[in-house]
């Protein structure tokens, strides 16, 4: 039984990652070039909010109680947007400070092969 759940869970978790539009788009914000949008990202946050805040009082008016379901997911994605704005930056600073050393090496060693091209004037 065990075997199964744990089966079953990690199948749901596979699908929902790889179909599912907010999950690839956060997916995309974690690879090295699109940890710059991380920040701007936090705007999808607010159609999210908005959905929940809408079927919200549609089910507080009366409306189906399925609309907690969607209440719930919209809830869920916006966090997720919320929470990858500051996440993203942090990765980033990582990213620059490990790649920082690389590009002060490859700079000087720029700067060795330019200086060893100049021609010498003997006079």
């Amino acid at each position: 039984m065990f075997r199964f759940l744990w089966t079953l869970s990690v199948r749901t978790r596979d699908y929902l990652h790889r179909y599912m539009p907010s999950n690839r788009l956060l997916a995309a914000i974690r690879t090295r070039r699109g940890l710059k949008w991380g920040t701007p990202a936090m705007l999808v946050a607010l159609p999210y909010i908005l959905i929940a805040s809408v079927c919200s009082d549609a089910a507080a008016d009366g409306g189906p109680g399925w609309l907690h379901l969607i209440v719930l997911w919209a809830c869920w994605n916006a966090l997720k947007f919320i929470i990858m704005g500051p996440v993203s930056v942090v990765l980033l600073i990582r990213a620059r400070l490990r790649e920082a050393p690389i590009r002060r090496h490859q700079r000087r060693e720029a700067v060795a092969e330019a200086d060893s091209r100049v021609p010498v004037l003997h006079s």
